[in-house]
């Protein structure tokens, strides 16, 4: 329908109702304004569809970006959004906190896949064992995502690391960085899906959910360089990119580590209570089952940063990160 496809989901604002996802409130006709990362688009319209049936007088407003432009949105641009949803827990830790966002929680998770159609050129051979030749061959096209703007797109240069080193090809991630000259970078690896599904790029570098999510055909990679697995995290931390900091002329440099999406409420948001009953249904049973339903594991409990600031209604879903951390040792 129209208005799923424009991310923009009217939603009528609280009823007196109880359970997850519900608050009372003595004003109508609110909004609920998101800001998320392209790639829970999907997902984040599902949760968003379930929160208007137990709260029929919300509007909810959703602006899909790559990650980092979503926090560069309130950072540099002044903007107000109630909740954010972001595909890189550290794009939130790096560029919001402490001074835009209080509490910072983990709750799903992903991996990079390469995205392909039958329109793809050697679309009938290739394999986890032979696509680092075939992306580079001179007639073959492909896609992703801008790495100071998406974490999908820093995550693509860390992959071409990573494969640098398992498979042994010295210069592997030099050549898959320069190919094409940057025809095909785009804000959020989300962008190009029209064209690979127009047969103008033949490969997507993107997450395996969001290629689920579209019917496209998924090339699954090595847990050494998908950049899913917890046993893998000293693997993942020899790949390293620097990308643009919170001002003009400073850099971050980020390591490689397992995948992890979080979700706050940056300061100053209009609709405090409601962001509050949107997360709550994120992270409870049902919100977990839609992300599943959509490919991406939850996170449960759900690691938070600065626990301490985590609104009561969400504390019961969530442990302090170090706990979290301290455990997976």
């Amino acid at each position: 329908m129209p208005r799923m496809k424009q991310y923009i989901l009217i939603l009528m604002i609280f009823a007196g109702l109880s359970g997850c996802g519900r608050r009372d409130t003595d004003k109508a006709d609110k909004e609920l304004i998101i800001f998320h990362a392209g790639s829970l688009s999907v997902p984040f319209r599902h949760v968003s569809e379930l929160f208007m049936e137990k709260n029929p007088q919300i509007t909810v407003k959703a602006e899909a970006a790559g990650s980092r432009d979503c926090a560069r949105k309130i950072l540099d641009l002044g903007r107000r959004c109630d909740v954010l949803g972001s595909a890189d827990y550290r794009v939130v830790e790096n560029l919001l906190m402490l001074d835009m966002a209080k509490f910072n929680i983990q709750f799903a998770t992903n991996e990079m896949a390469i995205a392909y159609t039958d329109k793809s050129l050697m679309s009938e051979v290739i394999t986890a064992g032979n696509w680092y030749e075939i992306l580079l061959k001179k007639k073959v096209l492909f896609g992703r995502a801008d790495p100071n703007r998406d974490p999908c797109g820093y995550r693509t240069i860390m992959l071409f690391q990573l494969a640098e080193k398992y498979y042994g090809l010295p210069g592997f991630e030099r050549k898959m960085s320069e190919k094409g000259g940057g025809k095909y970078i785009r804000p959020k690896e989300t962008d190009l899906l029209v064209l690979l599904e127009a047969g103008e790029i033949d490969y997507l570098f993107i997450y395996r959910s969001v290629a689920r999510q579209h019917g496209l055909k998924t090339l699954l990679l090595p847990d050494e360089i998908n950049l899913k697995s917890p046993s893998q995290r000293q693997v993942y931390n020899s790949a390293v990119i620097k990308i643009t900091g919170k001002k003009p002329g400073e850099f971050i440099t980020r390591k490689g580590e397992p995948i992890a999406y979080s979700v706050t409420i940056p300061k100053g948001a209009p609709n405090r209570e409601a962001a509050i009953a949107w997360i709550e249904l994120l992270l409870s049973e049902e919100g977990r089952s839609i992300m599943e339903s959509n490919g991406q594991e939850s996170i449960a409990p759900a690691p938070a940063d600065r626990y301490e600031n985590v609104p009561d209604g969400l504390k019961r879903f969530c442990v302090a990160k170090e706990s979290f951390i301290e455990k997976m040792k």
